[in-house]
């Protein structure tokens, strides 16, 4: 089913069915009866809807937020609360749990939902400070993980795992 984001192809529809019954309509009067169609005042009104809501001539992905398959939410929230400095946004169920995370910007989600994600699974994520980073994880004395910056071709990598077999790597470009 067609709607107001298909005015333009419709109009040029219209324009063509009309020229074969010999009658000439102009393209703008195409598209003004189009908005009428619609409920549109004018096209001008139409043609600000289209602008706002997307003509489907663009894609945009806006945000990509991994999951991770956990299996215990108190180690969880162990190491992404108090070992990276994640803070919970939500939470969701009694068992199995979903839970919403975050820091300075970066959304990740976190699942003991079997089928959300496959355990083992690795995230990568570029950042900056990541010196600053590295010696805030290593003053908290977590004793499970004591992350190390390891110089690779792209920059600098920071990689720690989590106590479910996941593995996050926080890279810095390198500085010229």
């Amino acid at each position: 089913m067609r709607s107001f984001l298909d005015a333009k192809p419709m109009a040029k529809s219209l324009r063509d069915s009309l020229a074969r019954k010999d009658i000439d309509v102009s393209h703008a009067e195409s598209l003004e009866i189009v908005a009428h169609q619609f409920g549109f005042d004018n096209w001008n009104v139409l043609a600000a809807r289209i602008a706002r809501e997307g003509n489907g001539a663009e894609v945009r992905l806006d945000e990509a937020i991994p999951i991770l398959r956990i299996f215990s939410v108190e180690k969880a929230k162990e190491f992404y609360l108090d070992f990276l400095g994640f803070e919970l946004e939500s939470e969701f169920g009694d068992a199995p749990v979903y839970m919403h995370i975050s820091r300075s910007g970066l959304k990740l989600h976190l699942s003991e939902h079997h089928g959300d994600a496959s355990p083992g699974s690795t995230v990568f994520l570029w950042m900056t400070g990541i010196d600053a980073y590295q010696r805030e994880l290593t003053a908290k004395k977590y004793p499970y993980n004591r992350p190390r910056i390891v110089d690779v071709p792209w920059g600098r990598l920071l990689e720690v795992g989590d106590p479910f077999g996941n593995s996050i790597r926080f890279s810095e470009r390198p500085r010229h």
